[in-house]
C-alpha cells in the first residue's frame, strides 16, 4: 500500500484539512493517509482546544485513514524540531509521500530555500537584515508565513530521502482570524473564545460548542506562583530555558496578574511570544533538560485512532521495522511518562469527571473508528 504522510496539530480539525486530504488523494493516488498528530499541547505553546482522542477520530471522519502521536518533546518546539520529530515519525510510518500546505504556492521556491544554509527558524530576521535568495523569493511578498516557513523545514527533512513532497496551496491564511467560507484553525478559535458561532467551520462544532475548554489563562494562576516560589536554578533546569530567561519570566509574573499581561508585558525583540509560550509549558508540565536528554532512541510509533484501511495498513506494516504501539504499555517507558505528565497538566483545569476521564484515555489502547462509531 502506497503511504502519505501529514504532519497536522487539527487544533480543531476543519473544512481546510478535509481539502487538504481530498487534494492529496487526487495528487498522488495513494492507498493510505496517515497523519502525525500533537497531543495536548501545540507548537504554539498552547493547550489544544480539545484532547488529543476528540481530534484523532474527527480526522479519521475527515479522511485520514491512520493517526499517529507526535511526541510532546517535538510537538512544543520551533518550526525545524517539529518539523524534524513529524518527518521521523511518518519515515518510520513509511510513506512514500509528504502532503503540506503552502501560502505561496510555489514548490520550487520552497525547495531552492530549503536547499540554502540559512536555519528557518530564523527566516523573518533574515529578511529584516537584508539577506536575499536569488530567484527563491520572487513570489513571495517580503514576509514569510507560517506555513511556508514549516514547509521549508519539511523540505529540508526530506533531502535524502525517497519521500516525495505534495504541495497544497492553502485556502485561508495561518494567521488569518476572521470567519470565513473555509476558516483556519485560528479563527475558529479565536471565535470559539469569544463564543460567536462557528458556522459550518469545523466537523467538531458541536463537540466544540458544548466543551470546556482549556485555555492557557486557566493554567495562569499555576505559572504565576510556580515562577514565583520557584528557585532560579531550578527553573533554569527546565528544557528550553536559556540566555537567564527565568530571570526575565519571574519578573513579568511579579508585576501581571493576567495571562495576557503578563504575555504581552513578556515578548520584546529578543523573545517572541511563540518562545515564551512553550517556555512557560516547560515550567508548567516541570519537563527537564536532562529528562530530555536522557530520552532513549524512540523506537516506537504510537497509534491514536485508525479505521479499516488503517487497520490493513498496520497488518501490511507488521513485517517491517517499525514497532506501531496500539497500547500505552508499548511506548518506551521513559516516553509514555512524559505523555502521561503532560496530560496530567493538561486535565488538570476540567471538571473532576472529564478529568479522570483524559487521564484513563490516556493509557487505554488506540481507537478504531468505523462508520458506525467507535470500537
Amino acid at each position: 500500500m502506497k503511504a502519505c504522510g501529514i504532519i497536522a496539530e487539527y487544533n480543531p480539525f476543519h473544512k481546510g484539512h478535509i481539502y487538504q486530504i481530498t487534494e492529496t488523494r487526487k495528487k498522488t493516488g495513494c492507498d493510505v493517509m496517515i497523519a502525525v498528530m500533537s497531543g495536548h499541547f501545540t507548537q504554539r505553546g498552547e493547550p489544544a482546544v480539545i484532547d488529543k482522542w476528540s481530534r484523532a477520530e474527527a480526522a479519521v471522519r475527515g479522511g485520514i485513514d491512520l493517526i499517529l502521536e507526535l511526541p510532546y518533546v517535538h510537538a512544543v518546539q520551533s518550526a525545524s524540531h517539529f518539523a524534524k520529530g513529524g518527518v521521523e515519525v511518518l519515515k518510520k510510518a513509511g510513506i512514500s509521500y509528504l502532503s503540506f500546505g503552502s501560502e505561496c504556492g510555489n514548490l520550487e521556491n520552497l525547495k531552492e530555500i530549503a536547499e540554502t544554509p540559512v536555519n528557518p527558524d530564523h527566516l523573518h530576521q533574515s529578511l529584516s537584515a537584508g539577506m536575499s535568495f536569488p530567484k527563491a523569493y520572487s513570489l513571495l511578498t517580503g514576509e514569510m508565513m507560517p506555513n511556508d516557513i514549516l514547509a521549508v523545514c519539511y523540505l529540508k527533512e526530506l533531502m535524502d530521502t525517497d519521500i516525495e513532497p505534495v504541495l497544497i496551496p492553502r485556502t485561508s491564511s495561518y494567521n488569518d482570524d476572521e470567519m470565513r467560507e473555509v476558516s483556519s484553525a485560528l479563527a475558529i478559535r479565536t471565535a470559539l473564545k469569544k463564543g460567536l458561532d462557528l458556522s459550518d467551520s469545523t466537523p467538531m462544532k458541536d463537540i466544540l460548542t458544548g466543551s470546556f475548554h482549556p485555555w492557557m489563562e486557566l493554567y495562569y494562576p499555576y505559572l504565576r506562583t510556580f515562577l514565583l516560589m520557584t528557585d532560579k536554578e531550578r527553573l533554569s533546569s527546565f528544557f528550553l530555558f536559556s540566555e537567564g530567561i527565568e530571570n526575565h519570566l519571574i519578573e513579568k509574573a511579579e508585576r501581571n496578574d493576567t495571562w495576557d499581561g503578563f504575555l504581552k508585558d513578556a515578548v520584546t525583540y529578543r523573545y517572541t511570544a511563540s518562545r515564551i509560550r512553550r517556555t512557560c509549558l516547560q515550567a508548567l508540565n516541570q519537563i527537564t533538560k536532562e529528562e530530555v536528554s536522557r530520552l532513549p532512541a524512540h523506537d516506537a510509533v504510537r497509534v491514536l485512532a485508525f479505521n479499516e484501511t488503517g487497520r490493513a495498513y498496520l497488518r501490511e506494516m507488521k513485517e517491517s521495522e517499525t514497532k506501531f504501539a496500539c497500547r500505552f504499555a508499548d511506548i518506551p517507558r521513559p516516553w509514555r511518562l512524559m505523555e502521561y505528565k503532560t496530560t496530567m497538566l493538561y486535565a488538570s483545569v476540567f471538571p473532576e469527571e472529564i478529568r479522570k476521564h483524559l487521564l484513563h484515555e490516556e493509557v487505554t489502547g488506540a481507537r478504531y473508528v468505523s462508520d458506525q462509531g467507535n470500537h
